[in-house]
This record gives C-alpha cells, structure tokens and sequence, in this order.
C-alpha cells in the first residue's frame, strides 16, 4: 500500500500560509519564490505598488486594462504610460513567470498543450481545449503533486512547490489570449470555461487558488471577468478545505476526484482517503451543495479490472444519490495510461455497463471527452519527459 501523504510539506491544506522564501524538492533543489507580480495583487494592493515605484494611483487602473482586458503582459506594448513608467513597472509589477517550453497539438488543432518553465526551474502543464460551444483551459496549481495516487503521472513526480497566484493566473491569460488570436480557430474567439485540473491538488494550494478564482471573475479592469460557474476547482477529497470553500461564497463548481467508492480501494489509491474517507468526503460534497446550490461532479478515472467492477459501480450510484440527491454528476474518465505504467483503461463494454448501471441507480452519469492522448494528455506526462 502506497504511504498516506495528507498534507504537503510547503503548506498545509486546513491552514494556508504565506509561501517560504526557500523550498526543497524532492531531489534538493532550492527554489526561490515567485517575483510579485500584478496578478498576486488586489486593486488595492495594485494601487499601493504602483505609489511605491512613485506613480500616480491611476497607473494601475492602466495596468489592470492591459494584462486582464487586453491580455497584454508586456510592458513595451503599453504605450499609454511613459516609458520612464513601463521601465519601472516591468521588472516590479510584471516580471514575466513562465516561459512556454514546448507547445504541442492534436485533434486537428481543437488542443494545444503548454509546458511551462517558472523561473526557478519547476515544470508546469496546462491544456486549451475547443469545443463546438465553448473553449476551456486545464490548469495547474501546483508544480507536481504530493498526493501520491499511483495511477497518475503527477503524483508519480511528488511535489515540488505550489504555484503562486499569479502563475495560476498567467496560465489562463495566455490561454485566452490564444484564443482570442484564433489559436483554436475562426469560431472560438473567447475563453469561457477555467478547471482546476491540472497538475496539483487546488485545495492544498488554498489560498492562492481562491485569490486566482478572483481575479479570474472580477469585473474587469480587477479581473478577466470569467463566471465562477465556468470554473471548476477538483479536489481529491481534503475535507476541512471543502468546508472552508463552501464558506467563500463563491460560486465554482466542485469535482471530487473520487475514483472508487470503497475505502478498502480507495486508501490504496488515492492515499489521503485514509485521513478523510469516503463517508467523510460525501458529508463535506453536501454541505457544498446545499451551501452553494451547485451541482457536485464525481470524477472517477476508471481503471481495467481495479475500480470498474459493476458492485462499484452499484456503490457509487447509492451513495451518491443518498449523499446528494439530484445535485451530482458522474464524469467517468477512460484512463490514459502512461509510459511504463501497470494501469489501463476499461475496455469499452465494460465501461459502457459501468454507465448504465450508475444511470439505473439515479444518477447523472457521462464519460469525459478524452483528448490529448497522442500528445502525452495525462497530466504530468508532458512534464515527465522533459525531466532529465
């Protein structure tokens, strides 16, 4: 049985604090904390930055317009500040985070996936993705994950550090920049769906992924003015973090990456269930729902001859509906194996009979849209590679 890992070492889920100035990674590598940046910033905080570098209150209303409405984050384009102002404001409000490494493509374009290297070296992935309604960015909130479920490529890695806020914010700026440039085609031209669903656990990244949902939201010049309920935060089940979200009054759909609906599977793997198991997750999912109003998405990756017997999938149905009712959907998810890994994915009747069998139960159920498997999908994978 794979060890528990409940709590990362850089922060603790229940009680988020500030990032240490250094970290250690798995392998001993020192990192730095990220530069400040405008989108680590309130509209307050923006402001007192820029009388800090001596200009006028003003200057950062112009550089809220800039990087959230016009989705510019280089200083040199902003030519309505003097350049003595875009000289100053580069380095101390708009340092550039990360860096696109590699940008691979699949599904005749309709997705591109992003390698990202921070300036202390860490690897990060996010995923842009066109649909016929919609296009919508996975994002990362953690460089790696210290979650440790076995069967995915990230917490294969460990955990390196989290993310800041405005590195989770820089990935979705870019990523509504591409498509409102055409990066997904004529007939995309705006981003409107964010899902925290990346590398990382959301929730072990508290607070910045709450300050990231804000500025994601907020009206603009605060934000780029996305609806909360385009935005999805998973969660692997920390349960005092769930409870801790209902009470920010947002209004984000919840995914509970639940996988299996027995604790006797599920300690093995997806470890932190033997800190907060099912039961306990199921009890926080509906204290959401009925706080929220909004619908619970179970996600469950399902998993050949581990997760995807018909009692499970009997299971689920019943706790599901007894826990929450008409306020749940079931997003399975065909595995998408990674290089050297034991696990695979259902075969297709059998996947077919899992779904029926949920929907005989009275739940929503569907299966995810799988893309990206020709271009190392799985998150993590891409990371992986690049790796020495």
């Amino acid at each position: 049985m794979t060890e528990p890992v409940t709590e990362p070492a850089t922060e603790p889920a229940t009680e988020p604090g500030p990032l240490p100035v250094l970290s250690l990674s798995p392998a001993g590598t020192r990192r730095t904390r990220p530069a400040r940046h405008l989108a680590d910033l309130d509209t307050d905080a923006r402001r007192a930055a820029v009388a800090e570098l001596g200009l006028p209150a003003f200057r950062a209303d112009q550089l809220s317009r800039h990087y959230f409405s016009r989705l510019e984050s280089d200083p040199a384009t902003m030519t309505d500040l003097p350049a003595a102002a875009r000289d100053a404001v580069g380095p101390a409000l708009l340092p550039q985070l990360l860096a696109p490494t590699s940008v691979v493509e699949c599904d005749g374009g309709t997705t591109r996936k992003t390698l990202w290297r921070a300036n202390d070296g860490v690897l990060v992935e996010s995923v842009l993705m066109g649909y016929p309604d919609r296009a919508t960015v996975c994002i990362s909130s953690q460089a790696g994950c210290g979650m440790a479920c076995p069967f995915c490529a990230t917490g294969q890695g460990g955990l390196e550090r989290n993310l800041s806020t405005a590195e989770i914010v820089e990935q979705v700026r870019s990523a509504a920049a591409a498509v409102r440039d055409g990066g997904l085609g004529p007939d995309l031209r705006r981003l409107s769906n964010v899902v925290f669903m990346g590398m990382g656990e959301p929730l072990a990244n508290y607070r910045r992924v709450v300050d990231a949902v804000h500025r994601l939201c907020d009206a603009p010049p605060a934000g780029l003015g996305l609806s909360q309920r385009s935005v999805t935060v998973s969660t692997v089940g920390l349960v005092p973090a769930i409870h801790r979200l209902a009470d920010e009054g947002l209004q984000v759909t919840l995914a509970v990456s639940l996988h299996t609906p027995d604790d006797e599977l599920r300690d093995s793997l997806v470890p932190v269930n033997q800190r907060w198991p099912v039961a306990e997750v199921f009890a926080a999912a509906r204290r959401y729902a009925d706080v929220t109003g909004r619908r619970i998405s179970i996600e469950y990756a399902l998993i050949r001859d581990v997760n995807d017997q018909p009692w499970r999938a009997d299971l689920l149905a019943k706790l599901a509906h007894r826990h929450l009712g008409r306020l749940v959907h079931v997003n399975l998810i065909p595995l998408n194996p990674t290089p050297g890994s034991k696990w695979d994915a259902s075969p297709a009747p059998v996947q077919a009979e899992f779904v029926r069998r949920v929907r005989d139960g009275g739940v929503a159920c569907t299966v995810r849209d799988t893309r990206g498997r020709e271009i190392a999908g799985a998150c993590g994978q891409l990371a992986a590679t690049a790796r020495p």
